[in-house]
């Protein structure tokens, strides 16, 4: 799938979806006396893939932390499914994490276990599932990342990018409603970013997840994105269609999403 043909699938299908199963309103969050939110408000649509872009140390991992409920908002809320997560018991809030997957920057795969048995951790923490089923839900994830032939394999035999793709088949095992990916480009070269990409369309036509993916890399968030949301300075200056988006005469919008060195984007 082209950049184009996502853009335009967007226009017609996505604004028929309705309710949104994440939702942010007006999230301050300060570290000392460092402000990373500064009232930022955003939504996110199932069976949608929404990219987070921003430049560096706008909140954009901040913000993963907080829709999985990691970090509590100084103020304002942060709803999931409808739910205001801080305002349930610590027990439902774990509950509701089972129904995230996340895949961090670099895999964060145990050292010590082989790529299969990092896969099949969450159903084994998590679940009661005999052996057998396991092994039949990991191998059918590990296929659809293209990892069936490396499950026995440690994570320091194993390339940036496989290492990825098998986060990205752990963050799958429990069958999440929603994905998180924290800079799931970040490290791999231009074509094993376009690889990992094409994976994460394919999975995302076939599971119909929502999907939010934190990234700098522009021609990622061309490929991948239904939505595109662009953050600055804790708040969200831009937030819509991903090909609107692509093709806004905003100054801020169109020179972060160029590249270009001139405009309101400086140095600090």
């Amino acid at each position: 799938m082209n950049p184009q043909s996502r853009g335009e699938a967007s226009t017609d299908v996505l604004p028929a979806v309705p309710q949104a199963v994440a939702t942010v309103r007006d999230l301050h969050k300060s570290f000392g006396s460092f402000q990373v939110m500064r009232g930022l408000t955003l939504e996110f649509k199932p069976r949608a893939i929404t990219t987070i872009l921003g430049p560096s140390g706008t909140g954009k991992s901040v913000l993963l932390k907080h829709l999985v409920g990691l970090l509590e908002p100084d103020s304002g809320t942060v709803e999931v499914f409808g739910q205001d997560i801080w305002a349930i018991r610590e027990r439902d809030r774990a509950e509701l994490r089972k129904r995230f997957g996340v895949l961090f920057q670099d895999g964060a795969l145990f050292g010590s276990m082989n790529v299969y048995d990092n896969v099949a951790f969450p159903l084994r923490k998590h679940t009661g599932m005999p052996e057998a089923e396991i092994r039949e839900v990991v191998m059918e994830r590990l296929k659809e990342v293209g990892l069936e032939a490396a499950e026995k394999k440690a994570p320091n035999e194993i390339s940036g990018g496989m290492r990825k793709r098998a986060g990205f088949a752990r963050a799958l095992v429990l069958n999440p409603e929603i994905v998180l990916f924290d800079e799931p480009d970040s490290g791999l070269d231009p074509v094993r970013t376009s690889l990992l990409n094409d994976v994460i369309l394919k999975v995302h036509d076939d599971d119909k997840g929502a999907y939010v993916v934190v990234t700098h890399d522009i021609r990622t968030a061309r490929k991948v994105s239904d939505y595109v949301g662009l953050i600055w300075q804790g708040q969200v200056v831009y937030y819509g269609a991903a090909d609107e988006a692509f093709a806004s005469q905003d100054p801020f919008v169109r020179q972060f999403l160029s590249g270009d060195s001139v405009g309101p984007l400086g140095m600090d």
